[in-house]
């Protein structure tokens, strides 16, 4: 991961014509976009596209960057306006697929603990899914990003009683959706 002070050197030098600068950006936050991408997506077949367009607008973006916040905050909030984008053009909900391989397991359970921890996890993800694309977004940018509450309401645009009260809801709704 890039520093503070490397980022803003490179942004100064993509922004004065050296566009060669541009590919470190890209190298140091790539997977960090692809992941997120996935999270809010959650449909590995719209992951690149949504990445490659991200990158596309960051590009353009680029000289709006004020130094205020880290480049990856910037980023961040790229990644969640794009995908904001390309869902109401869509205008459906993509089949969300959990990313089983992500799981840390540091003991081996049974077959049929695996198989109930599976599943547990699908409904988790498939839940995710069907939240309102707002609640979603601060959730997964919470939950498995680990922003503060400060950096969400940075990224969503919004105030951070907006925060506070989306990922309640988000939380309040799984809740209703998982527990019977």
């Amino acid at each position: 991961m890039l520093t503070a002070e490397q980022e803003q050197q490179i942004v100064k030098e993509v922004l004065h014509g050296d566009k060669e600068q541009y590919a470190l950006i890209v190298n140091a936050y790539q997977d960090t976009v692809a992941n997120l991408c996935y999270k809010l997506v959650g449909n590995k077949l719209e992951v690149d596209e949504v990445t490659q367009q991200v990158f596309v607008e960051l590009y353009s973006a680029l000289p709006r960057f004020r130094n205020e916040s880290r480049l990856g905050t910037f980023i961040y909030r790229i990644t969640v306006n794009v995908v904001s984008k390309m869902l109401k053009h869509n205008s459906r909900h993509l089949p969300y697929e959990p990313d089983i391989d992500k799981r840390n397991v540091s003991f081996q359970p049974s077959r049929e603990e695996q198989i109930m921890k599976e599943e547990q996890y699908q409904k988790l993800h498939h839940a995710i899914g069907m939240l309102k694309q707002e609640q979603r977004t601060a959730l997964v940018l919470f939950s498995f990003k680990e922003l503060s509450y400060n950096d969400i309401a940075d990224v969503m645009q919004v105030s951070l009683s907006k925060v506070e009260s989306l990922i309640f809801r988000a939380k309040k709704n799984l809740q209703k959706m998982l527990v019977p």
